[in-house]
Formats: C-alpha cells, structure tokens, sequence
C-alpha cells in the first residue's frame, strides 16, 4: 500500500496534469477535460512518475477534495482548469451565501476589483467557513469573505456545482462581497 506521502505526491501530479499541463506527459485532454486513463498512467511512467493503477484509483477514491473523477476508462479533474475544459455543468441556483478563503495579502485587491479567476476557468466559493479556512491558509494568513451569493443570482450572475460540490461562478463582483474573518 501507498504511503500517505506518496499519495498526496501522485495527487499533486496529477492536479499539474489533468487542470493545467497534460503536455507534462505527452498528453491532450479532449474538450471535456478528459484523459483515458491506460494514456495517463503510461504517459506518467513514460515522464519517469510511474503510478499504478490501484494507486491512481486510490487517489481519486480517497482525496478528501473529491478533485478527481473516473468515469469507465477515462479520468479528469472535477475543477480547477487553467484551459479550456467544456464540464457539462447546469446551471445552478446557489445558497444565500458561499464563502472563500484567501491570503490577507490579497484583500485589498479583492475588495477593489472583486474575486477573479485569474488563470483558471472559474472562482471557486466553500459552503462554509472550514473549508474556506484551509484553502486561504494555502496561501498565508487567512482570511474569509462571505459571498452573496443569492443577491448575484437575483442579478443574473450565474452560479455552477461541481460533481464535488465546489461552487463556481465567473467572477464575484466587490459589492457581493463581505470579510468574515481574517
């Protein structure tokens, strides 16, 4: 069996190449994001990160994010694209309010431009607090912001669940947003 260690280190590998750089292993995801998977895991023992198959399963299975889903044969990351990545989600009316975890190094500039998805497809918005918390202290001391996310959609900002229910919308408007603690 895998280590821990082993496993957050696949898990980190394949973050790299199912949001951002397929390429990494000689590899392209169709326009959904998808990957086969006999592809990936020779590709990544071809780029000297061999992995097997009960350990690329574990991941997936075991990853308290949830960021990775195996549908048949084929693979891909649930969010978090920095392409182009076509994810089949409706629509989706959202809670009163999300939330999402930053750096306080960035609140000034949150609160001026608002929330924006920088190089990715998508914001990312928590359901509650903790799990803001553990993503802003990705990033250095943590602070949270509180999302009306009700008040948007009654705008005609659209909102979108993914399969591992990370909320997503195309930007967060300063005016919707709200520091709860930093």
């Amino acid at each position: 069996m895998a280590s821990t260690q082993r496993l957050t280190r696949i898990s980190k590998f394949l973050s790299l190449v199912l949001r951002h750089e397929p390429e990494t292993i000689g590899l392209s995801l169709d326009d959904a994001g998808w990957l086969d998977t006999d592809a990936l895991l020779k590709g990544c023992a071809k780029a000297g990160r061999p992995l097997s198959r009960a350990e690329l399963e574990l991941v997936v299975e075991q990853n308290d994010k949830r960021r990775f889903v195996i549908d048949g044969k084929r693979i891909r990351a649930n969010q978090g694209h920095s392409r182009a990545a076509v994810l089949e989600l409706a629509p989706s009316l959202p809670p009163q309010q999300l939330y999402h975890g930053s750096a306080e190094r960035f609140l000034e500039s949150i609160l001026r431009e608002g929330l924006q998805r920088k190089n990715r497809q998508h914001v990312h918005l928590s359901l509650d607090v903790q799990t803001a918390l553990k993503v802003g202290q990705r990033h250095g001391k943590p602070v949270i912001l509180t999302v009306a996310a009700a008040q948007m959609h009654t705008h005609r900002l659209q909102f979108f669940l993914s399969e591992n229910n990370v909320w997503l919308t195309a930007s967060v408007p300063s005016q919707y947003l709200q520091v709860t603690q930093s």
